[in-house]
């Protein structure tokens, strides 16, 4: 799986939300999108699953560009998205809901069985959404994200609202999906950055300042908060 963003532009009204942004992944890695709010980093997300619309710039995947209409529905088949409003049917049972999701990527029910597994929602798959705690719900949503197998995984703030050993069974499920996939992972979570990542890619203000291994993005600092400050101050 290979991305290319090239000089990605994207604004509201007058607000400049990503200016010129370039962005190379050519493995499969755990990338840590990190910024303050309102840096940028849900535009860009969404902006490479083709949600939004960018104004200026290109942006590849697989030598796919994901706003050209005859290659934007093969490109985006190949990502998994886990918004961080996570966006659910709160009224379908679980198991019912993740196999309306397979019926739209023409999956075998078998995989459906296999991602509850996965996640960890086997108790509740007979439950509906509605009535599950907002941990089990994130579970929901990461189970829709990787069901269909994609090459590209991003998750934004996929440990939100989950309880320590909840986190840690997340995080493990993200580890084995990213020795195969490309996963972009937007935190603000420094230990999950550790745990995770092996890259770091640092939005502020709508422009990148750092791109870089993890060592290298901490650097002479004792800990990456104290890098994420002095480079977002």
């Amino acid at each position: 799986m290979s991305l290319k963003i090239s000089g990605l532009t994207k604004k509201f009204g007058e607000q400049i939300a990503l200016n010129d942004i370039n962005i190379t992944i050519a493995n499969n890695e755990i990338i840590g999108l990190l910024g303050p709010n309102g840096a940028g980093k849900s535009t860009l997300m969404k902006s490479i699953t083709g949600v939004l619309k960018i104004d200026e710039g290109e942006i590849l995947l697989d030598g796919k560009n994901i706003s050209d209409s005859s290659t934007s529905l093969s490109a985006k088949r190949k990502v998994g998205f886990l918004p961080e409003n996570n966006p659910l049917y709160n009224e379908m049972f679980v198991k019912e809901y993740l196999q309306f999701v397979a019926n739209l990527h023409n999956i075998k029910k078998e995989r459906v069985e296999q991602v509850i597994d996965l996640v960890g929602i086997t108790p509740e798959k007979s439950k509906k959404i509605g009535q599950l705690s907002k941990g089990y719900k994130q579970r929901v949503g990461l189970a829709q994200a990787i069901l269909h197998e994609p090459d590209l995984l991003i998750l934004d703030e996929p440990t939100n609202g989950l309880d320590p050993n909840q986190i840690v069974e997340i995080r493990n499920v993200i580890k084995e999906i990213g020795k195969e996939k490309t996963v972009i992972l937007s935190t603000h979570i420094m230990q999950e950055v550790e745990a995770l990542c092996s890259r770091v890619i640092l939005i502020h203000q709508g422009n990148i300042i750092q791109d870089s291994p993890i060592s290298e993005f901490k650097g002479k600092f004792a800990s990456l908060e104290e890098a994420f400050q002095s480079y977002t101050v």
